[in-house]
């Protein structure tokens, strides 16, 4: 059976569900991660609970069935069928990894307990963070154990393109696709991401068992 991590390599390679309308309906990669990725024409509910409650509760909408599985009714009734929360609807990004040396000073940060490792443990594993002047940038595996990142810039310095390079750098600091949400809202991180060659795939929303803690303003989600 196609697992969330097989049709996440799939589409960071540009090879995405079929346009045809479905909705797939796959386990869970853990017990953390809930959520629907939406690709085009073709969705991807990634859940414990029975199929054919996804399935029924979209037919029982009355909207368009291509926008049924991000459709306000569909989340707040899973929501409260799996006792979660969730944040918001985000675009989803992914970099392919780059060759080079990252044209930035970065330092990582050794500090378990710094405020965007603890953050970003609450959505991710094996968290890696890195630090450069007015910016931190952050890794570590979510969605069905992909790689991602996120990245704060100091306010003082920003418009200076120093997102971009922390992005840029980013890619260069992998070996493997990188993959980022992006609320659709923030026009500065979207313009950010593509800038430094992330292409939009898809949107995503994340239903979490509990809620992380904030850890104040950034460019992007952790």
């Amino acid at each position: 059976m196609e697992t969330l991590r097989d049709i996440l390599d799939a589409a960071a390679l540009g090879v995405f569900p079929p346009p045809d309308g479905c909705t797939t309906v796959v386990p869970q990669a853990s017990a953390r991660d809930a959520g629907v990725l939406a690709f085009t024409a073709h969705s991807v509910v990634f859940t414990d609970e029975d199929p054919r409650w996804v399935y029924d509760t979209l037919a029982a909408l009355e909207c368009d069935p291509l926008a049924a599985t991000m459709n306000p009714a569909f989340l707040a009734a899973f929501m409260a069928r799996t006792g979660r929360t969730a944040e918001t609807i985000d675009a989803m990004f992914v970099g392919s990894p780059l060759p080079g040396r990252p044209a930035l000073a970065l330092a990582e940060i050794t500090d378990a307990d710094h405020p965007r490792i603890a953050y970003a443990r609450g959505r991710r594993d094996d968290v890696r963070a890195w630090t450069t002047d007015g910016g931190v940038l952050v890794a570590g595996r979510g969605i069905g154990g992909r790689l991602e990142v996120s990245l704060e810039v100091d306010e003082d310095v920003r418009h200076r393109g120093l997102g971009r390079l922390l992005l840029t750098a980013a890619r260069q600091l992998v070996e493997e696709p990188l993959w980022a949400q992006v609320a659709p809202g923030n026009a500065r991180s979207t313009r950010a991401f593509q800038a430094a060659g992330y292409r939009p795939v898809g949107a995503e929303a994340l239903l979490l068992s509990a809620r992380p803690r904030s850890a104040g303003c950034s460019d992007s989600r952790s």
